[in-house]
């Protein structure tokens, strides 16, 4: 006796805006910059000309994962891909977008500010870098960008405390100088000298791959990242003063 087998019935329920918006970071002219873009000025559109983080509407027939999405918008914006991106959270509600009960789920993006080629169009009719403290003072961000951005720009912080994070934003190769730069740079204080360059190599992250004349009197030795699919941990913080 042949078992019959039910059909699943159509979905026939109301469905939340689905998006996905992204924290892109670089350093520029020792600044930590994060990427905006400015909506559109047409009253169609909801917070017509302000400035937003990039991202938009997830898109069934090319992503196949929010991840897939988030490169995908990356890339659409800056002509690069990342060596570093890492999902942040998701906020949602009934109130964030006027044009329906609306979900977005955000990430955060460390790319190298020399091979950036920005782009517009789609739903941006400019792109530009902002210094993150001058983003974050500006009075709107559509939609809840501002708390994302904030809360992507505190999880950065964080790690950058404990991980190898801001290797990310340099170009290879670098010196150990220039490293300790940028995480001055992101966490907008400076850090001991001695400490971290004995951390840092005692991390077992970087690779010494020659010499560059950097002006000194002499050549610095001159680093790149060992394994660059991920991040490393260290088991301490490298900002904590050794004992």
């Amino acid at each position: 006796m042949q078992t019959k087998t039910a059909s699943n019935p159509p979905l026939d329920f109301p469905r939340p805006l689905v998006t996905v918006d992204i924290a892109i970071f670089t350093v520029l002219e020792r600044q930590l910059h994060v990427l905006l873009v400015r909506r559109p000025d047409n009253n169609n559109e909801p917070f017509p000309g302000s400035w937003a983080l990039p991202g938009g509407f997830i898109d069934l027939a090319k992503d196949m994962t929010l991840e897939a999405c988030a490169l995908r918008k990356l890339y659409e914006k800056t002509g690069v891909t990342t060596p570093y991106l890492e999902q942040l959270g998701s906020w949602g509600g009934v109130q964030r977008d006027p044009r329906g009960w609306s979900a977005t789920h955000a990430y955060f993006a460390l790319i190298q500010a020399g091979a950036i080629q920005l782009q517009k169009g789609g739903n941006a009719q400019e792109a530009g870098w902002h210094p993150v403290q001058s983003a974050v003072e500006i009075p709107i961000l559509a939609f809840d960008h501002k708390l994302i951005l904030n809360a992507a720009t505190e999880r950065m912080r964080l790690k950058v405390e404990y991980t190898s994070l801001p290797a990310y934003l340099l170009i290879e190769p670098f010196t150990i100088p220039q490293l300790q730069q940028v995480y001055e740079i992101v966490l907008g204080r400076p850090v001991d000298k001695s400490g971290f360059r004995t951390r840092a190599l005692a991390a077992n992250f970087l690779q010494e791959v020659g010499v560059m004349n950097v002006g000194a009197p002499r050549p610095a030795s001159v680093y790149k990242i060992k394994d660059r699919s991920r991040v490393t941990y260290f088991p301490r913080s490298l900002m904590q003063k050794q004992a």
